[in-house]
């Protein structure tokens, strides 16, 4: 195993650090805007019962397209640990 000099540590360190904060700040923006996209579809059910169908199958589009931008966080965060 190479030896490691404090420098390549500490950017070593700061590397996760960074990696393991963009999985966290991605994860709870993504919850945050879920949340918001449920509330607001529970609110247009509520006022616009037959259109329940539509605004069902929207919502869940747009919770997978949330879903997959935060495992696009998660793999690029992934890369970031392993490729030191």
């Amino acid at each position: 195993m190479k030896s490691m000099t404090f420098r390549r540590m500490i950017a070593l360190f700061a590397l996760l650090l960074l990696a393991h904060s963009a999985i966290g700040l991605a994860a709870a923006a993504g919850a945050v805007g879920m949340g918001i996209a449920i509330a607001k579809s529970n609110e247009a059910i509520s006022r616009q019962p037959e259109a329940d169908g539509k605004i069902r199958s929207t919502l869940m589009l747009g919770l997978i397209l949330i879903e997959t931008a935060i495992i696009y966080a998660l793999v690029i965060s992934i890369l970031i640990i392993f490729a030191l």
